[in-house]
């Protein structure tokens, strides 16, 4: 497609756009009484306008039936997370009972560690990808110390080639490879949060099985963001959260995977809690754990209902839209991003790098070479809510549930100002 970086183009490309009507879904923050250009999805998404309603019906519920309500409110909380398991599965390519929803990611990820971290004395290794999120490091870190692993010696951080910004396929599989019946797991993170990366999961994950390893996957950035079949890759676990692209709120309920081939094994290294006992007697009050036949068996307590009321409104916009839809828009929507990039660039006499690679989600991450953290502070000022990360990066994640092609061509319009006119405002805005 022929693109153009005029404000009637853009008009006309969200006339076109078949999900355009979703962006009065969603509540926008306004700057100088004006609402914001959001480009933050992939750290906090926006609140779903249908949220509310879900939230004050289990405040409602609550108000009138206090513990009865766990069996009785319009959807009782006893069971309340199960309703979310088959939109997710949807999702993230699984089957129902392979998707759970409990915690938050970084506690799922150490407890299903529990489970598919089970180091021997040759086979202990681990596989990351250099500078992963600082979570996932500490926690690697730390499962190492539990076992009485040194790092230094048993993780294995798959690094950058010399110069370039992203990693190689290949370069992952190799490392695969010649660590071979050593490599107890490999965990990476689908989409890598820094430069947007989209690792080639299918086949990373097919040639760690290959060597019998096991595989799992931290989806942060990707669940409800790319393509995912967890259960047809043969992805042995994996966690995400669900504040960034699936819009469920600050700091909400993190999604679990765990592929069927681990499901009802009573004797499965776990740690247990009475939520994950078999629901016929969870009541009972048995001395003796009864695991459930899903990847509910990996709960602990009662799910937190406030928490996911949030979740599963957003996962009703989801169930309407499809996955397909949204990657087709995302597509179109990222693209005229990167043109209007690569035009204000043209115009300014700048040097724009984007150090994101074709393999992306929603999000591009630049180099504003030349330029540095005023020009960020000019953009927030001016609303257009983007994200830095040192040393020099902004990273922009146009959503396609909210994301229109005009907020595209007006902040390429906002950035070419900042960058001729050089102002230096204060900063408007928290860290």
């Amino acid at each position: 497609m022929q693109y153009y970086n005029t404000l009637a183009f853009a008009q006309q490309l969200d006339a076109e756009d078949e999900l355009a009507a979703y962006r009065k879904e969603f509540c926008f923050p306004k700057v100088n009484g004006k609402q914001v250009i959001y480009f933050t999805g992939n750290s906090l998404g926006l609140q779903p306008k249908r949220t509310q309603s879900f939230v004050d019906e289990v405040m409602e519920d609550w108000r009138n039936l206090a513990v009865e309500g766990h069996f009785y409110a319009k959807k009782p909380w006893w069971d309340y997370h199960e309703r979310l398991a088959s939109p997710l599965a949807k999702i993230v390519g699984a089957k129902p009972e392979e998707v759970s929803v409990m915690n938050t990611l970084t506690v799922n990820l150490h407890l299903l560690m529990v489970s598919f971290y089970r180091p021997t004395k040759k086979r202990y290794k681990i596989i990351c990808e250099e500078k992963a999120f600082p979570s996932d490091q500490y926690m690697l870190q730390s499962q190492l110390r539990v076992h009485g692993l040194d790092a230094s010696d048993a993780l294995i951080e798959i690094n950058k080639r010399k110069g370039e910004h992203f990693w190689r396929t290949e370069d992952i599989i190799n490392k695969i490879k010649e660590i071979g019946d050593e490599l107890a797991l490999v965990l990476i993170g689908g989409v890598n949060y820094y430069n947007g990366q989209v690792f080639d999961m299918e086949k990373i994950t097919g040639e760690g099985k290959s060597v019998g390893a096991m595989v799992g996957w931290d989806l942060a950035h990707a669940a409800g963001n790319v393509e995912l079949k967890l259960h047809e890759w043969g992805v042995d676990f994996a966690a995400w959260c669900s504040y960034k692209y699936m819009n469920s709120g600050p700091g909400n309920a993190s999604g679990i995977f765990v592929h069927e081939r681990h499901l009802n094994q009573a004797d499965i290294p776990r740690f247990e809690g009475w939520w994950g006992t078999n629901k016929a007697n969870r009541f009972l009050m048995k001395p003796n754990f009864e695991p459930l036949p899903t990847a509910d068996a990996w709960q602990l307590s009662n799910v937190p209902v406030l928490s996911v009321a949030p979740y599963l409104a957003s996962l009703t916009l989801f169930e309407e839209v499809g996955m397909d839809r949204l990657i087709a828009k995302r597509k179109k929507v990222v693209a005229y991003l990167e043109y209007v990039l690569l035009e204000i660039e043209k115009e300014v006499g700048g040097s724009f790098e984007i150090i994101t690679p074709s393999q992306r989600g929603c999000q591009l991450s630049v180099f504003l070479h030349g330029e540095g953290r005023t020009l960020f502070d000019y953009l927030m000022k001016q609303g257009v809510i983007a994200d830095w990360r040192e040393p020099n990066v902004i990273r922009l994640a146009p959503v396609p549930f909210y994301t229109s092609f005009e907020d595209m061509y007006q902040f390429g319009q906002i950035l070419k100002k900042g960058i001729t006119s050089k102002v230096q405002p204060e900063k408007q805005y928290r860290d």
